[in-house]
């Protein structure tokens, strides 16, 4: 397959020059563009998925090796979410090479977080099948950078922290309320409130539903245990 330009320099942002660079092009290319002749990312994603957690359980396992599982497991969990594989993406400009289809790119499906997180676990299957999975690990190793190193001893989600805080004073689970929604429908921002049953609350707002409810969570929880 003869190289574009946009294949070559999406080569050097990633770091990997491909044998088969039409690996990397069905990596690229999102469903709605989909059809005969030209397959799309979806088996891709599966297959990096599974890859990109491997190399994040051994990363982790060699750079703490004195945690325990219920240690290393948030710490995981952080690492390979569809959140941080859409910040790696946004990082390498993922976006600019998707291939989409006409409804997918009127609506900002270049930005969209779920298809650059469902891209970049692709690119690392593609990757992984180019050359195999030593090159598939440095791909990621080098890409997630000091991420790795940097994730948060405890990384529990907010809101599973949250409710356990509760759970250990004999309170109902914390209930989130969206109390806003704006801007375009290709990229609404949300404010969600976060009660809980003893009539503390906290707001925040962010570009998805997921980040907002943490995010009142994690100011919640820094409330009520400044309080005790």
């Amino acid at each position: 397959m003869k190289r574009s330009a946009e294949i070559t320099a999406l080569e050097t942002r990633i770091g990997h020059r491909f044998a088969r660079p039409e690996l990397l092009r069905r990596a690229v290319t999102h469903s709605s563009m989909s059809g005969p002749g030209r397959e799309d990312n979806q088996r891709l994603e599966f297959l990096g998925d599974r890859v990109l957690g491997l190399v994040m359980a051994e990363a982790l396992l060699a750079g703490d090796r004195a945690a325990s599982e219920g240690q290393l497991a948030p710490r995981f969990n952080t690492l390979v979410r569809k959140e941080a594989c859409a910040e790696v993406a946004q990082a390498i400009d993922l976006g600019a090479a998707l291939k989409l289809g006409r409804s997918e790119m009127m609506s900002g499906g270049r930005r969209k977080q779920a298809l650059l997180g469902d891209a970049m676990e692709a690119v690392i299957a593609a990757v992984y099948l180019d050359a195999g999975f030593d090159a598939a690990r440095a791909v990621i190793l080098r890409l997630w950078g000091d991420r790795v190193a940097a994730v948060d001893t405890d990384a529990r989600d907010p809101k599973t922290a949250l409710q356990e805080w509760a759970q250990a004073r004999r309170m109902p689970p914390p209930a989130y309320v969206e109390t806003a929604r704006t801007g375009p429908d290709h990229a609404p921002v949300f404010t969600i409130e976060v009660q809980l049953a003893s009539g503390e609350t906290a707001t925040a707002t962010a570009g998805s539903k997921r980040k907002a409810e943490q995010e009142a969570a994690a100011a919640l929880l820094e409330q009520v245990s400044a309080g005790e």
